[in-house]
């Protein structure tokens, strides 16, 4: 890629990653919450892979961070919604705003904060789910990419080995040799 667009892509990223990051923790309140957040921030990083390419992307995000990230996501939401069950008898039921009086004291001021806007556990799945949404956006354009570089390198090594079949043969021919000397039966 040309140099212009390597100065530009990583604080363009910096700006995508913020910009999802005000949109997940602003999507109770706002349009917007998690998957809109997480896309956005996965956009970031699919836009450095584009420009830098994969082995030299300012984010490295390593399989293992990546499982541990996605891990979080799931197990965090999978908590929430089942702390509603608990508590109430409803999966994913929204324990710090109460509606219904349903929710244990102790357990509805964890959650709930003096505030108009106050959405009780709804931020907390927004950044579970743009966690899941990040990651996962972002593994599929890293697999993607991968398998541009596995492709390639299985065509190489196609070429290679036809390069030597051919220089072989080439090479029997001038010494007089047929394709039965060489060991190439294809009858």
């Amino acid at each position: 890629m040309s140099p212009i667009l390597k100065i530009f892509a990583f604080p363009a990223a910096i700006v995508l990653v913020c910009l999802g990051i005000l949109t997940i923790l602003g999507g109770h309140i706002t349009p917007g919450g998690g998957f809109q957040g997480g896309a956005m921030i996965a956009s970031a990083v699919v836009l450095c892979i584009v420009i830098y390419g994969v082995e030299k992307t300012p984010f490295n995000l390593s399989h293992s961070l990546i499982s541990a990230v996605e891990s979080i996501g799931a197990l965090g939401y999978i908590l929430l919604g089942l702390a509603g069950l608990l508590f109430t008898g409803f999966f994913l039921y929204n324990t710090g705003a109460d509606f219904y009086n349903l929710v244990p004291g102790f357990i509805s001021n964890i959650f709930h904060y003096p505030d108009v806007t106050n959405g009780g556990i709804v931020p907390y799945l927004n950044i579970f789910v743009g966690l899941k949404v990040f990651v996962g956006l972002s593994a599929i354009v890293i697999a993607f990419s991968q398998f541009k570089t596995l492709k390639e390198e299985k065509s190489a090594k196609n070429l290679t080995k036809n390069l030597t079949k051919n220089n072989n043969i080439s090479t029997g021919v001038s010494a007089g040799l047929t394709s039965k000397d060489l060991g190439d039966n294809d009858d």
